[in-house]
């Protein structure tokens, strides 16, 4: 079977604000529908008023865009790129109301996470259909690229980040340091319903084997359900103090998030930090992958992977490639 012609690339993303006054607003919509006590939003928005209401994300959002349109420039195929968020602006039924005018016929979709669960994958198909809808019959149709959790674009990138941090423990303690990949957690409902905390273990099993440390834990942060409600851990404060007998040297590496938001900075370089620093453990933390080159290069060849219909699909480890197409039962909210 022919591969569809597309015409554009939609980059596709949670959203973030940009001044105090959309914090409010902005979590509204996060929260809108879910089962989460306003003590928490409330909290939330006390994190980002702690960094001017304005997310590092969009910023972030923009130098991707920028760093694959040169990259498709440089190296093709020449295709418009599009960015529409859940959240926040740009909103997705902006960004396809814009395709649409712009004559789009069909676009390719890379969500701005990497791995597969209702929240960072089905949720997103289910925002792009409802925009697609509100525009009307003008909306292009929007397919997604494949989940590239174990792509070794992905994973060499969080390689070298990794390595990046390490680097910056004294040398004759490298050999000791506790490795800690981080996730955003979900309720234990959704997780048994996708392949998420699986794969997770398995991109942070390959880069620790791959910078050689054996002492390696994945742990969660940033739930935000009900304290009855069970959710995906340890949570990184926890574990953090299960390490305080053995203190020395920690090296977190956000493996669940492809750029910083105020949920990675605050949980990490404010909140665990104090935490280490409140029992004396020295803790480095490892940069997303960002505009890293090869996670760039990685989003091309997933581009050119699916307009040209390839059979052969990059994928580490034993979990084998993503689908293209989710099946109708793919992660489901609970």
């Amino acid at each position: 079977m022919a591969a569809p012609d597309y015409d554009a690339i939609l980059i596709v993303s949670f959203g973030g604000p940009e001044g105090m006054d959309d914090v409010m607003p902005f979590l509204e919509n996060v929260l809108r529908g879910k089962n989460v006590p306003r003590e928490r939003m409330l909290a939330v928005a006390e994190h980002y008023r702690r960094f001017g209401g304005v997310s590092p994300l969009n910023a972030q959002n923009r130098a991707l865009i920028a760093a694959l349109r040169e990259e498709l420039k440089a190296h093709g195929p020449r295709l418009p790129i599009y960015w529409g968020n859940r959240n926040w602006h740009p909103l997705l039924p902006e960004t396809l109301r814009q395709m649409a005018a712009d004559d789009v016929r069909r676009g390719l979709a890379l969500f701005t996470t990497a791995y597969s669960s209702y929240s960072s994958c089905r949720q997103y198909r289910e925002n792009i259909e409802a925009a697609r809808s509100e525009v009307g019959p003008s909306a292009p149709p929007i397919d997604k690229l494949r989940a590239y959790f174990n792509h070794p674009g992905f994973i060499e990138a969080v390689i070298d980040r990794t390595c990046e941090a390490i680097e910056r423990i004294p040398a004759g303690r490298r050999s000791g340091i506790s490795l800690a990949f981080t996730a955003h957690s979900i309720p234990l409902a959704m997780a048994a319903g996708c392949r998420y905390e699986a794969q997770l273990r398995e991109a942070s099993r390959l880069v620790a084997e791959a910078v050689g440390c054996p002492q390696w834990q994945l742990v969660f942060q940033s739930r935000s359900g009900p304290p009855n409600q069970p959710w995906l851990g340890p949570d990184i404060c926890d574990w953090l103090r299960t390490v305080e007998r053995r203190g020395g040297d920690v090296v977190i590496v956000p493996i669940g998030f492809v750029s910083d938001h105020v949920e990675v900075i605050y949980d990490l370089d404010i909140q665990a930090r104090a935490i280490c620093d409140e029992l004396g453990i020295n803790m480095v933390r490892a940069a997303t992958v960002g505009t890293h080159p090869r996670f760039i290069t990685m989003i091309r060849e997933l581009i050119v992977e699916r307009i040209e219909g390839r059979a052969d699909r990059p994928a580490l480890g034993s979990l084998g490639p993503g689908h293209d197409v989710c099946p109708a039962d793919c992660c489901p909210p609970h």
